[in-house]
C-alpha cells in the first residue's frame, strides 16, 4: 500500500518578519536604554525623586513620539523610492517590452541558467506577471519586504513605550541613594530578555544577541552616569 502524499503548508521564513521585527527591537532597545540612561544621569546628579520621575516621563513620551515619527518618515521615503521605481519599470515594459524581456533573460543567465532555458523562463514569467517578475528579479522588491510606514511607526513607538516604561515605574521602589545601581541592574535584565526574544524571533544566535545589547546598553548608561556625576548639581 502506497503512503499517502503529505502536504505541507509553506513555512514562514525569518526574513518575512524583518520589517516589523527590526522596528520593534530597535524601539524596545531604545526605550530601555534611553529611559534608563536618562534616569541614571539625572539620579547621579543628586536629583529628587519627583524631578527624576518628571524627567524620565517626559523622556518616555518624547522618545516614543520621536521614534514613531522618525520611523514613519524614514520608511515613507523608502516607499516613495520604491513607488517611483515601480512606475518607471511599468513604463519601460509598455514602451520597450522586448528589451525588458532580454534583460530578464540575462539576469537568469548570470545566475547560471542556460541561455535557452533563461529565455523560456523569462517568457513564461512575463506572460504570467511581467511587472512582478521584473520587480523581484531586477529591483529586488518582493511583497514580503515592501515598506509599510504605519506599521513600522506603530511598532517602533509602542515598543519604545513598552521598553521604557518598566524602568520608569520601578524608580519609586528603589532606594533614593542607590537608584542608579538598581536601574542599571533591572536594565541589564530587560536587555537580556530583549536579546533572547529578538534572537528567537529572528532565528539569530542568542548569545551574540545578548552580548550585543548588554554591551552597548552598559556603555550608554555608563557615559550618561558620568555626565551626572561630573556636574553633580542638585536638581
Amino acid at each position: 500500500m502506497e503512503n499517502p502524499v503529505e502536504t505541507h503548508s509553506p513555512a514562514e521564513h525569518y526574513i518575512h518578519r524583518s520589517n516589523w521585527l527590526r522596528a520593534a527591537v530597535l524601539g524596545a532597545n531604545d526605550g530601555i536604554i534611553s529611559i534608563s540612561s536618562l534616569a541614571i544621569g539625572v539620579a547621579s546628579a543628586n536629583a529628587e525623586t519627583e524631578s527624576l520621575l518628571l524627567a524620565t516621563t517626559a523622556g518616555l513620551v518624547a522618545g516614543a513620539l520621536s521614534m514613531a515619527a522618525g520611523e514613519y518618515v524614514s520608511v515613507s521615503s523608502q516607499t516613495d523610492i520604491e513607488l517611483h521605481d515601480i512606475e518607471r519599470e511599468r513604463k519601460e515594459l509598455e514602451t520597450m517590452p522586448e528589451r525588458e524581456l532580454m534583460h530578464l533573460a540575462e539576469i537568469f543567465e548570470k545566475r547560471g541558467v542556460k541561455k535557452e532555458t533563461a529565455m523560456q523562463v523569462a517568457r513564461e514569467l512575463t506572460e504570467f506577471d511581467a511587472l512582478g517578475a521584473h520587480l523581484r528579479e531586477e529591483l529586488g522588491i518582493h511583497e514580503m519586504n515592501k515598506s509599510n510606514p504605519i506599521q513600522a511607526a506603530l511598532a517602533s513607538g509602542l515598543a519604545f513605550l513598552a521598553g521604557g516604561i518598566v524602568p520608569l515605574v520601578c524608580i519609586p521602589f528603589f532606594p533614593k541613594d542607590k537608584v542608579e545601581f538598581f536601574l542599571y541592574g533591572i536594565t541589564i535584565v530587560l536587555l537580556i530578555i530583549l536579546g533572547i526574544v529578538s534572537a528567537k524571533t529572528g532565528g539569530a544566535n542568542v548569545k551574540k544577541s545578548i552580548i550585543r545589547v548588554t554591551l552597548w546598553g552598559t556603555l550608554a548608561m555608563g557615559l550618561t552616569a558620568s555626565v551626572g556625576y561630573i556636574f553633580g548639581v542638585k536638581i
